[in-house]
């Protein structure tokens, strides 16, 4: 996912089809004086449907598009005829959409199965003909319904990366490159501060033809909550996530002092986010020895399941995809 080519926020103009005006007719035929009304009802307007499309991982397709319009409904006509409905407008969207009204913030939908449909702005109802007015008083009436008019509103999509698992850290703790060792996913790995600008997912493989889904967000820095740094403003892709696992590498100052920052962030921004099970790997291990190793471990937060390991050796790498299992499936 190149940076150019990922968007998760979309808003745009939302109007969906008028509905078709109800027909005034009067049946007129040869050797049938006095046919009485036959005017057919007006077609329903066109709904503006959002439909999941596993295909899909990012809202590019759409960031153009300002303004969806479905078409309006026609209108009946004689012979009981029904005018045709209008034809929907049905946009794609990778799983994890969420559909919210701009005015209001509510959530209108989320899209989370693949084929999934939702109605978000629906067409207005075609007018009823003249034939259906009709009464043993009132025999030939001279009116019909008009259609419904069509809803226009502004609705905002923001898309949360469904994925089993998702990595939490500072900048530079070895996100991405534990991302790119454990799974196909070729992230940009750099030696310098948010080398990671946007989201990324790799399918982690598992023992017997299993997976597990990983995403990889920005790194998060202290204040992040008040603006500082990029990874607040993707932390919505972990909201769905099963398990956070929080990488920290072994050179950091106080291993424990830095996890409570992490937590704290994410406090701040979702409390629901530390009802989620938490994992903790000490990246860049290989630096360590036995001694060492003993020493940081008495730093760790209590209570928080850890691996030492090292993406460049590959230390501690199946352990840490077997405690991920584990925990997914508990």
């Amino acid at each position: 996912m190149a940076d150019s080519n990922f968007i998760d926020y979309v808003k745009f103009c939302s109007r969906s089809g008028a509905g078709g005006a109800g027909s005034v007719h009067f049946r007129r035929e040869k050797h049938v004086p006095k046919g009485g009304p036959d005017g057919g009802d007006g077609g329903r307007g066109g709904h503006i449907i959002l439909k999941g499309n596993g295909q899909l991982w990012t809202l590019l397709h759409l960031k153009y598009k300002k303004h969806v319009i479905a078409e309006p409904g026609r209108g009946g006509e004689g012979g009981r005829r029904k005018g045709a409905d209008g034809n929907d407008m049905i946009l794609e969207v990778p799983m994890g959409t969420v559909a919210r009204d701009a005015e209001t913030g509510e959530v209108r939908c989320e899209i989370t199965e693949e084929g999934q449909e939702f109605i978000l702005t629906p067409g207005g109802r075609g007018g009823l003909g003249n034939d259906h007015f009709k009464t043993a008083t009132n025999q030939a009436p001279h009116f019909a319904q008009p259609g419904e008019p069509g809803i226009e509103e502004w609705i905002i999509l923001e898309l949360k990366l469904l994925a089993d698992v998702g990595l939490v850290g500072f900048p530079n703790a070895g996100k991405s490159t534990l991302l790119s060792s454990i799974s196909a996913a070729r992230p940009e790995i750099g030696d310098y501060p948010f080398t990671t600008l946007v989201p990324n997912l790799g399918v982690v493989a598992y023992r017997d033809d299993r997976s597990f889904v990983m995403a990889d967000i920005p790194g998060i820095i202290e204040g992040a909550s008040e603006g500082k740094g990029l990874g607040l403003r993707f932390l919505r892709h972990i909201e769905r996530n099963s398990i956070l696992l929080f990488v920290i590498p072994a050179d950091a100052e106080h291993l424990g002092g830095q996890y409570d920052i992490l937590v704290n962030e994410l406090r701040k921004f979702n409390p629901e986010l530390l009802d989620k099970q938490h994992l903790l790997a000490i990246s860049k291990s290989d630096l360590l020895d036995e001694e060492l190793t003993e020493a940081l471990v008495a730093e760790l937060p209590k209570g928080v399941p850890h691996v030492f390991i090292s993406s460049v050796t590959g230390k501690n790498l199946d352990r840490l995809k077997d405690l991920i299992w584990q925990k997914i499936h508990e």
